[in-house]
């Protein structure tokens, strides 16, 4: 299809990658998270729990997989690649410097989503586009005394957009002002704690997504 140079065409609205609590009720939470996928075009789903207890883990999983599925949204799973495949999620989010990612690349082919965050290192983004990675994560983007305190500045994403062509997430403390400001230079908002440490989860997320029309 030819392009349409009769004006200018505006860039794409980032999406949402949306982030589970690291602990949450599974009696209610599947419920909560259907009513936001229900309200808002969400990109996709990381179930981020804390826990390392197998069972819990796969009980949630398949509560959260068949809430995710039946909207078609995809799910992915932080860490647990074995578990992640079992319950039938879509993919996994590494987290330990994405050790081995070039051979899950090998082993689980093309369609398994992987994707890798990186903290506040362009080297380290760039080591896991190139042995596969789907799309990378930086982050924290907003203050935080968590760590050292490192954040991932603005001018990384602007670096990535500009340079790379593996998407990259923003995520960790994110505040309107931040998602105005980075909503150029991003292609995913990894959206947590924002809104579900609010009494209107989804009023919260909807109050996000508007600063990026801003």
């Amino acid at each position: 299809m030819a392009a349409d140079t009769s004006a200018e065409i505006a860039p794409e609205q980032p999406q949402i990658y949306l982030i589970t609590p690291p602990e949450f009720e599974l009696s209610s939470f599947p419920d909560l998270l259907g009513r936001v996928l229900d309200a808002h075009e969400i990109g996709c789903v990381r179930m981020a729990m804390s826990t390392q207890d197998e069972s819990t883990l796969s009980r949630a999983g398949d509560l959260l997989r068949e809430t995710c599925h039946a909207r078609d949204v995809a799910i992915v799973m932080d860490s647990h690649v074995l578990l992640a495949e079992k319950l039938g999620f879509d993919g996994v989010h590494l987290t330990d410097n994405n050790k081995g990612l070039r051979k899950l690349r090998e082993t689980y082919g093309p369609d398994f989503i992987l994707g890798a965050h990186c903290g506040t290192s362009r080297h380290d983004g760039l080591n896991a586009g190139e042995a596969g990675a789907d799309y990378i994560s930086f982050g924290p983007v907003g203050e935080t005394l968590i760590g050292d305190g490192s954040r991932a500045e603005a001018d990384l994403f602007k670096w990535w957009s500009e340079v790379v062509e593996v998407p990259v997430v923003a995520e960790g403390i994110l505040d309107e002002d931040l998602i105005r400001s980075l909503s150029p230079v991003t292609d995913f908002f990894g959206i947590g704690g924002e809104i579900w440490r609010q009494e209107d989860a989804s009023g919260a997320l909807g109050a996000l997504i508007k600063a990026m029309q801003v």
